[in-house]
């Protein structure tokens, strides 16, 4: 399976990755979980030590420079469209707890007219991630996908747009749905975050009632203690997790 999680900031997508990481390892997958927001927060959740930092790819100026035919750190007209990078994601992944973490680091959006080295090696290694990679790929997005591409995002089987009660989280999720709209990808659904009542649930979905509700995530005491005490997200158990297994559970029951 290949899933993109995507939302407002601090909506608590990096948290449902590392608990999507944990369920799907528990499957019996191989997981790759790709840490692709700026932010890069979704080391500190899972719990990875600071003594193993998961080093972002966008530092490795010297290696991207050699696949792509480029010096480092000089403008470059001309250098390689198709770098090879099937080799990347095992050099340099972390393997945390049975599961295998990566960081991007910062991508260009799309538009913005950069076409330098870096972001087409950081764009090739992600199309390879998803196209390619006989394993279950996680990605946490930015709140935004113009830097998938494509061919990319119709190689994404799901789209998990995480919201929270909250006008912000919704307008976000809008876009978020128009640009997967307009990019092919198949499958787009939402999973509330943070819900504390009915009336939060019934907010969501009437302000996204043409988007499909994948389920919600309840606020608790086992989340809250991620951020505030440090726990890694692969050891929390509780609510929380339970809700997340039955939205997976159902995606796989309806076809990956």
């Amino acid at each position: 399976m290949k899933l993109a999680v995507s939302g407002k900031g601090g909506v608590g997508k990096s948290t449902c990755i590392a608990l999507m990481a944990r369920i799907f390892r528990d499957y019996g997958h191989s997981v790759l979980a790709v840490d692709a927001d700026p932010d890069m927060n979704l080391a500190g959740i899972a719990g990875i030590p600071e003594s193993t930092p998961v080093l972002p790819i966008s530092h490795f100026k010297e290696l991207i420079a050699e696949r792509t035919g480029t010096k480092p750190n000089q403008p470059a007209p001309f250098f390689k469209m198709n770098p090879g990078v099937d080799d990347i994601p095992d050099r340099f992944c972390i393997e945390h707890r049975g599961i295998k973490f990566m960081a991007m680091g910062t991508i260009s959006r799309g538009g913005s007219g950069c076409a330098c080295p870096i972001n087409t090696f950081l764009k090739h290694l992600l199309s390879h991630m998803v196209l390619l990679r006989d394993e279950t790929v996680l990605l946490d997005m930015e709140a935004g996908i113009e830097h998938l591409g494509r061919g990319t995002a119709m190689g994404v089987d799901r789209l998990a747009v995480i919201v929270e009660p909250s006008k912000a989280s919704i307008q976000t999720a809008r876009r978020i749905n128009r640009l997967a709209s307009d990019l092919g990808i198949r499958h787009i659904e939402v999973i509330g975050n943070k819900t504390r009542s009915n009336s939060d649930r019934e907010f969501i979905s009437e302000q996204l009632d043409d988007i499909k509700i994948a389920g919600f995530i309840d606020d608790a005491d086992e989340i809250r203690a991620i951020n505030t005490n440090g726990r890694s997200a692969l050891d929390i158990d509780g609510k929380p997790l339970q809700q997340l297994k039955e939205i997976i559970e159902n995606w796989r029951n309806h076809g990956e």
